[in-house]
């Protein structure tokens, strides 16, 4: 198309109201429009209208421009950006199908000019906004937002939260902004109600934060998104085989959902009920489930995998589930066993607990098809089993396992169904799940009568050690104490045992023979024993309802989500408990108090998907993708980045 000039040009802000309309219906109802802005706030606050060799000062132009949604780039290319060199702005309005451009001299519109910058697609082009829109609002959320936190501006980068300030905009109207600081005191007002175009910087070190009004970050910006597209293309290969598999839907069994109920002795919390419904509802289309349920420790998340395993045994179709650990394994089978012992399925187990004889035929028994429910490690992932019709995986706390791992699973068969538990997800699954590559169902509701974990921070002391253990044996309760060293484990006990007289001690640690594990652990479950001195080992899914008391000897050591899982080991039933984490002086660094303090911070329960994001702020748990992604992650910050895939995705889906 040659150049065209326009004597006017109106441009709307990017709404709902605005991106269900059709182009036409914009010259259609101009003049209506128009009349309006002087009867209703909404259309004065969300249009523009230009008129060649007309004044409209050029300062508000650039500011109402960005209030409307659209966002400054290096370079415009799409509906919704804008960008300016001196007194020339190239915008693209949501309803025109060209991008145009903007002449001013001074305040004056000087020319008006459609650019060979169209689009291809309205409708594709629409829906790529309105989900920009709701992305926009996942990611910028700025709750608990303090002084010297660093936000992401869409439009001009990293800068220093300061605080708010508010000034008058008439008599009778003020107006409230967030400050941000920039290089060399410059601060950016950003309108309360605009926090669409802010975001938290989550990064793997500090940012650099440059001056306002450089094309530095529009720059950056816009190698990250080549980068970005060029990463969603081949994600989107990776996803191609899961996305065009087909398996037949599955079909309720109403009889037998309601025998396995019956057996469930709590009260569903409505996260729950929405998360069963979320995987019947995946379950019930022929395209395969990959769904993530994030619930913190002990809010039920084994009772959904139990729900969705009968959902496969009703139509068939085996189900895998795999642990991390062989305690976790055989705590799993042996629940999965009472509750489905009124049902007409099969369960096994296959870990390190298994004799070779017991081995071999849970092996042939699960290639013939005799084993509806398989409950293992990662002996699951071994080459020589064989499924006769495997179509559900359950991967619980998914973060413990790589990516290979997992893909090994997923590649016996491309339409297998994969349900994933974690209770700290790592920020790859964080990512993903809001990229639109996995569904993720959040569990935060925790179970009646469920307390807060009562969490105190103190300096290592043997005194206060004492004072805790025999409070809580003086309940009649149990302890966890966690001593993360195998070498000295055995002396810790024994110093244990001559401090509390009346503490019937055992200890366990990973590098035991399974066996001896299993019955040191089923002798605490009986209560023969009421302190457990134990390593990370009990991180991963122990139940004991009479374990109230854990002491952490050095939380110095542990990451934050690791110290979360290990906070939820106790506070299983109704009875108020308490977790004490413990620090040598001498360890205590600025990252290790930052990390201790927010631990204390997130006492309420349900906290554990917020403590994942802030474990990345923190040490920079996990990455992405890959650790050549973490350049770009620190150049804008994760929750852009994570945007920019999501919307890069959704654009190559359409």
């Amino acid at each position: 198309m040659d150049d065209k000039n326009l004597n006017q040009l109106l441009i709307v802000g990017i709404t709902p109201y605005f991106l269900e309309k059709e182009g036409f219906w914009f010259q259609k109802n101009l003049q209506g429009i128009l009349e309006a802005r002087h009867t209703q706030n909404f259309f004065e606050d969300n249009i523009i209208f230009l008129q060649k060799d007309h004044s409209f000062q050029f300062s508000q132009f650039l500011r109402k421009l960005d209030e409307m949604g659209y966002e400054r780039v290096f370079k415009v290319s799409e509906p919704g950006e804008f960008s300016q060199r001196g007194g020339i702005v190239d915008v693209f309005p949501i309803n025109t199908t060209n991008a145009v451009r903007l002449d001013f001299l001074g305040n004056e519109v000087d020319q008006i000019k459609i650019l060979d910058i169209k689009v291809a697609d309205e409708k594709k082009s629409k829906n790529i906004l309105i989900k920009r829109l709701k992305s926009q609002k996942i990611y910028s959320e700025l709750k608990g937002l303090k002084e010297g936190d660093y936000l992401v501006h869409l439009d001009h980068g990293i800068g220093k939260f300061i605080g708010i300030e508010k000034f008058n905009t008439t008599i009778e109207e003020s107006q409230s902004y967030y400050v941000l600081e920039y290089a060399q005191e410059d601060k950016l007002y950003v309108p309360l109600g605009l926090e669409r175009k802010l975001s938290r910087y989550f990064g793997f070190q500090d940012p650099k934060v440059s001056r306002l009004g450089s094309s530095l970050w529009q720059k950056t910006k816009k190698a990250v998104k080549e980068e970005v597209e060029k990463l969603a293309k081949e994600l989107l290969q990776l996803y191609a085989q899961k996305e065009t598999a087909q398996r037949p839907p599955y079909i309720e069994d109403s009889e037998m959902e309601s025998k396995l109920k019956d057996g469930f002795n709590f009260q569903e919390t409505p996260d729950q009920i929405q998360t069963i419904e979320d995987i019947k509802n995946d379950l019930s289309k022929t395209k395969p489930m990959d769904r993530i349920v994030c619930g913190d420790v002990g809010f039920g998340k084994t009772e959904v995998a139990m729900r969705t395993a009968l959902l496969a045994v009703a139509n068939n179709r085996q189900t895998a589930l795999i642990c991390p650990t062989t305690i976790l394994a055989n705590q799993h089978y042996n629940n999965f066993k009472k509750r489905f012992e009124n049902l007409p399925v099969r369960i096994a187990e296959l870990s390190r607990l298994q004799s070779k004889k017991e081995e071999i035929k849970v092996i042939k028994d699960l290639e013939d098809g005799r084993i509806d429910i398989v409950i293992g490690t990662h002996k699951l992932l071994s080459k020589n089993i064989k499924f006769k019709n495997l179509q559900l995986l359950i991967i619980d706390d998914e973060q413990k396992f790589g990516v290979k791992q997992k893909e090994r699973l997923r590649s016996i068969k491309a339409s297998l169904d994969v349900l994933s538990l974690s209770a700290t997800p790592i920020p790859r699954t964080i990512y993903l799940a809001l990229s639109s590559l996995k569904n993720i169902s959040l569990m935060q509701t925790p179970p009646v009568g469920r307390q807060a974990i009562k969490t105190e921070i103190l300096p290592y002391s043997e005194k206060a050690i004492k004072k805790i253990i025999n409070e809580e044996l003086n309940r009649k309760g149990q302890v966890y104490f966690l001593h993360n060293r195998v070498e000295s484990i055995d002396k810790r006990a024994h110093e244990l045992k001559k401090l509390c007289k009346n503490a019937k001690i055992s200890l366990i640690h990973g590098r035991m023979p399974e066996g001896k594990l299993i019955k040191i652990m089923d002798d605490f479950q009986k209560e023969k024993t009421n302190v457990l001195v134990a390593t990370t080992i009990i991180e991963n899914g122990l139940d004991f309802p009479n374990v109230n008391t854990i002491i952490i000897e050095d939380a110095t050591r542990l990451g934050l989500s690791q110290a979360h899982q290990i906070r939820g080991r106790v506070g299983r039933s109704g009875t108020k408990s308490y977790a004490y984490f413990m620090y040598l002086e001498k360890n205590l660094t600025p990252l290790v108090k930052e990390r201790l303090k927010a631990l204390e911070d997130s006492q309420e329960l349900g906290s554990g998907y917020r403590l994942a994001i802030r474990d990345l702020e923190l040490r920079g748990a996990g990455n992405i993708l890959g650790r050549e992604q973490s350049g770009a992650i620190n150049k804008i910050g994760l929750n852009l980045y994570s945007q920019m895939i999501s919307e890069a995705i959704e654009k190559f889906k359409q």
